[in-house]
């Protein structure tokens, strides 16, 4: 009886003792397969794995595990500047490894077994800027390896917050990141560590990808990073996606149309408004331009952070135009009606006729306003009194002078020099009148001119902030 009890208690002991082996070697045992079948491996798998799947597959607490992490852009389904998102398929391929697992590929018959995902611990990795509901394929199973590696393969619809930046549009790149971390188990129990370099990613992901539509992929870079709160830090890896806008619809249907209708009202400034009715022309184009704007607006992306360089071009082409037909109509109503004004004010005729029309290189402006005006009497009132009877016999012909009372010819005299001098001070009027109209012309002339300049300035300057911006895109894609 006392030596079945000593038995008993060796066989006790040996028990222990080969549980701490097994607890000091890893996770589980290596697995013993009864023969190289599934359903062999299955049993042992079931025996010293399965029971286990809600423990972290590590030998004690404060073990941390190293989960690695690799993705693969497959497509891109969206990017919505309203709601500040994008919309991505990827797959997600996650890697650890369970201590102490391992079996013989030969006695078992297989180094790889594919296990439902509920039979294992899997950690729970997330995506931060996940932002609506997953709604991804189901992947209900993950790949285990006779050296005790996991290989978890899913696919993931993400729709994920995004800061976008769309002043250069439509040649504009995204940079949106995706970070990948536990959302429970702080940087001691699980690590993030990065698989494959960012070129191998952005390679594979290049092969892979299946959208052809508005985005391209530019660019992947990869930075581990550790968030650190009160109770501890998380470990995390983050994911650029670096996309690039494919800008051809946009310079077809937005920046081509609009640049013919503001080249047309450029060149309506050669119309004469003398003779052509400019403003009825330009009021239509600035009908069609506007009916442009409206049915093209759907084309233009919607924000409240940034304004579009575009948008800023179209405001700024429309205000042009509408500065155009009100600079014609004030043209318009010079020619018809300057003569009716008052005088130039000395400070305009200055500005404008000196300094410029020597901007808008018509420096003779000012000399050009010259009317020969006859030179005023030195005495304007005629003594005609002192006329004597010799001029006024000169003045009435041979008349001889007892036929003429001489009081009869004063009288006439006088009338007369009052008529003329009636006449000469409407020709004195009527000369300044003319000069008045000719520098108020001349005015209309000069704003013409400058705003024709102005035109010209705009459309060149946005010409060539539209191709730099064009091969600047270029210049990063190569």
């Amino acid at each position: 009886m006392f030596g079945l009890k000593q038995k008993m208690t060796e066989v006790k002991t040996a028990g222990l003792m080969f549980i701490c082996f097994s607890l000091l070697h890893g996770f589980v045992a290596a697995l013993n397969c009864t023969s190289p079948t599934p359903e062999s491996l299955f049993n042992a798998l079931e025996k010293e794995l399965f029971p286990k799947r809600l423990l972290r597959p590590v030998k004690r607490f404060s073990d941390t595990l190293n989960v690695t992490i690799n993705i693969a852009l497959v497509g891109i389904l969206g990017v919505n500047e309203k709601t500040q998102s994008m919309t991505t398929f990827i797959w997600q391929i996650l890697e650890w490894d369970i201590e102490g697992l391992s079996w013989d590929e030969k006695e078992c018959g297989t180094k790889r077994i594919s296990v439902p995902r509920e039979k294992l611990w899997v950690p729970d990795v997330h995506i931060a800027e996940f932002m609506d509901e997953d709604r991804s394929p189901k992947a209900p199973y993950v790949y285990l390896y006779n050296t005790g590696r996991v290989f978890d393969d899913k696919p993931i619809r993400v729709v994920s917050s995004c800061r976008l930046e769309i002043y250069t549009f439509p040649f504009d790149f995204q940079n949106c990141s995706l970070t990948f971390g536990s959302y429970l188990h702080f940087a001691t129990d699980i690590r993030m560590i990065q698989g494959y370099a960012a070129a191998e990613i952005l390679a594979g992901s290049r092969k892979v990808i299946q959208t052809k539509g508005e985005w391209e992929l530019a660019d992947i870079k990869i930075t581990p990073s550790t968030l650190e709160i009160t109770e501890g830090s998380y470990s995390d890896i983050i994911f650029y996606i670096i996309l690039r806008r494919r800008p051809l619809t946009y310079v077809v249907n937005l920046l081509i149309p609009s640049c013919f209708l503001i080249t047309l009202d450029l060149f309506s400034f050669l119309l004469p408004p003398a003779s052509v009715d400019r403003s009825a022309f330009k009021m239509t184009l600035i009908l069609g331009y506007t009916v442009f704007l409206l049915i093209m607006n759907d084309l233009l992306p919607v924000t409240g952070e940034t304004t579009p360089l575009m948008n800023v071009l179209f405001s700024l082409s429309l205000a042009l135009m509408v500065a155009s037909l009100l600079e014609t109509v004030f043209i318009t109503n010079i020619q018809f009606s300057s003569s009716q004004y008052s005088a130039v004010p000395h400070w305009l005729s200055v500005l404008v006729l000196q300094y410029l029309s020597v901007v808008v290189c018509l420096p003779s402006t000012k000399n050009c306003i010259k009317i020969s005006i006859p030179p005023p009497a030195t005495d304007p009132t005629v003594n005609t009194s002192m006329i004597s009877s010799r001029a006024l016999q000169s003045i009435s012909g041979d008349t001889p002078l007892e036929k003429k009372p001489p009081d009869m010819a004063l009288d006439e005299l006088r009338k007369l020099s009052r008529d003329l001098m009636a006449i000469r001070l409407q020709m004195d009027k009527h000369f300044q009148g003319s000069k008045t109209s000719q520098e108020w012309q001349m005015i209309g002339i000069v704003i013409d001119r400058l705003l024709f300049g102005l035109y010209i300035i705009f459309i060149s300057v946005s010409f060539l902030t539209i191709v730099s911006i064009w091969i600047w895109n270029h210049s990063l894609e190569d």
